[in-house]
């Protein structure tokens, strides 16, 4: 289905409703999961982007015109001009922490959900739907697939031990056997001891989903006094 040039009452119910199904099958998925763009925002956000396509559509002006004067009009102004909109919306659901970025597929999703809008509201309502389809199959398909894949952890591993302990050299090795990579980073004396703190960043590979470190953990402890392993979120 093309944009017509003149709209009937039953090509803007059809426009909308489809609007409100493919809001509300993406935002089910985003508020089922606590996120703040969620089922109702989602579906609003949606919505805008339908209607607005759906007002061009309505004061496209006709009088005088023929059918090859609508070639050179420039029907890229308002969907650059919504999507630029969204991105102010998008920006604000994205959060930093520390290294804790979150947020980011809430602002995707609500990018996805505008387009999804403007083509239904434009009359590609084929192209919508298969959008739809694609970006349910990525929300909720996908996402299994994104937390089995092996990825980057790391933490930061403080030990105490003697100065002449041998620990910066030793402690890598041990834990490399495991397949686990250890990083000196720095030390420092601890006050009125003998003992210094070593810091060490150590990284390792497993899926998202996987059970916190505690093997690495117990194997540290049973060979160094470890004051503190602090996992650390990743920031890219």
């Amino acid at each position: 289905m093309t944009m017509p040039l003149s709209l009937t009452w039953t090509d803007i119910a059809i426009r909308l409703t489809l609007t409100m199904l493919a809001g509300a099958v993406i935002g089910f998925n985003r508020g089922a999961k606590g996120h703040a763009a969620g089922f109702r925002t989602t579906i609003l956000v949606c919505l805008a982007a339908s209607v607005a396509m759906i007002q061009t559509n309505v004061l496209l002006p006709l009088s005088g015109k023929t059918s090859e004067s609508f070639a050179v009009m420039d029907l890229m102004r308002l969907p650059l001009g919504i999507l630029t909109g969204v991105g102010f919306i998008g920006g604000g659901t994205i959060l930093k922490k520390g290294d804790l970025v979150t947020g980011v597929t809430t602002a995707a999703t609500l990018w996805v959900v505008t387009v999804i809008g403007l083509c239904i509201g434009g009359g590609q309502i084929v192209l919508g739907l298969a959008a739809t389809g694609l970006a349910v199959l990525t929300l909720w398909i996908l996402k299994w697939v994104d937390v089995v894949i092996p990825r980057e952890h790391r933490a930061k591993l403080i030990v105490s031990a003697e100065q002449q302990s041998g620990v910066i050299t030793d402690l890598p090795r041990v834990v490399d056997a495991r397949k686990i990579r250890a990083y000196f980073m720095g030390q420092k004396q601890i006050e009125e001891t003998a003992l210094v703190e070593y810091t060490f960043e150590v990284s390792w590979r497993r899926p998202e989903m996987a059970s916190p470190p505690e093997d690495i953990i117990a194997l540290l402890t049973t060979r160094y006094n470890v004051k503190s392993f602090e996992v650390m979120a990743d920031s890219a």
